[in-house]
């Protein structure tokens, strides 16, 4: 599920929105140690704003860089990558100084030792914090709460399911044994080790035995309506991440309303990521809303596990219609999982 590479993924927006935060935290910090008598909030943002000038500039040309670089740093060992991260970024920082002495204001030599060894030492600190952070989403730790929340994936539409299989043996039995097949391999994939990527076209498959399964209860009151563009169905995505909003579309959208309704399920490419769009009918307002947000909950959890800040989920109304968009990035899993 994760890289085993020790290497932080300059790639992954999550990583440089952590060092941005960091080095906010760490330039406020200095500003405090070096305050003046008489220093007040004011002093403190106007010095802030003047060390930040000087500083982020040259922070924002080092996460470019590494972000260019990558690839080629993934494929080194952690320590001859983390010295090529210290090199780089003293590379950098050395230029930076050059330009500001030439364009700027000239500096002594004095002042470029003491950069380029604040530069080494603000490297170091963050690439000890970054490995820190990828412990902590250890492989072992981030399965086992997937695991813990694909246990919690409960399908709403068991006993019904089976109660229409029932219903349908002696008049239907062909019906009622197809019907009992796409139960068997839905819980077949609920029941299986769900850590890993799936291929879409699989999730597509099991989207599909789950509506047949409620056409059974629910008959002409559920409609679906499928709008897939030209996308490879081999691209990998997390398990089980539209047929629970099938089953919330189903459950809070189409069984509560005495005509049923249409499900639109739109899935396209959009810029390097991949969007899956589900809507229904608005909900009637009662005590399923919960649940509809716990299964909204999990998956945008299992997303974080899975893409840290790179995959979305967001849920609006429009149009009488309630909509829940998905955007999951489509770049190979090593260039997108944070650590």
């Amino acid at each position: 599920m994760r890289k085993s590479n020790r290497i932080p993924n300059f790639r992954n927006l999550g990583i440089h929105l952590r060092v941005l935060l960091w080095h906010v935290c760490l330039l406020a910090l200095l500003t405090i140690v070096n305050a003046q008598p008489g220093w007040n909030a004011w002093q403190w943002g106007s010095d802030l704003a003047q060390l930040g000038a000087q500083w982020l500039p040259p922070l924002l040309l080092v996460l470019g860089a590494l972000t260019l670089v990558y690839p080629w740093l993934a494929r080194l060992p952690y320590r001859a990558g983390g010295a090529a991260i210290i090199l780089l970024a003293l590379v950098i920082m050395l230029v930076s100084a050059y330009g500001y002495d030439v364009w700027i204001a000239p500096l002594t030599v004095a002042q470029y030792w003491q950069g380029m060894l604040l530069c080494l030492g603000d490297v170091v600190l963050c690439l000890y914090y970054l490995d820190l952070l990828q412990r902590a989403y250890s492989p072992a730790i981030a399965e086992a709460r997937l695991q813990a929340l694909q246990a919690r994936i409960r399908p709403h539409f068991l006993f019904n399911s089976l109660n229409a299989v029932l219903s349908l043996i002696r008049s239907q039995p062909q019906r009622a044994e197809a019907a009992l097949e796409d139960m068997a391999e839905l819980f077949r994939v609920l029941m299986a080790d769900n850590r890993d990527l799936v291929p879409l076209s699989q999730e597509l498959a099991l989207c599909r035995q789950y509506l047949n399964i409620e056409k059974l209860r629910l008959d002409e009151r559920l409609h679906c309506e499928w709008q897939l563009a030209d996308i490879a169905t081999d691209i990998m995505i997390p398990p089980l991440i539209l047929q629970p909003l099938l089953e919330n579309a189903v459950y809070h959208g189409i069984e509560p309303q005495a005509q049923g309704g249409v499900i639109h399920i739109e899935i396209k490419p959009s810029g390097n990521s991949l969007l899956l769009r589900l809507s229904n009918p608005l909900p009637l307002r009662s005590d399923k809303a919960g649940g509809n947000k716990m299964a909204l909950n999990n998956i945008r959890e299992r997303l974080r596990l899975h893409y840290d800040l790179e995959a979305q989920l967001r849920q609006y109304e429009a149009g009488q219609r309630y909509i829940v968009e998905i955007t999951i990035p489509t770049r190979p899993m090593a260039e997108v999982v944070h650590g």
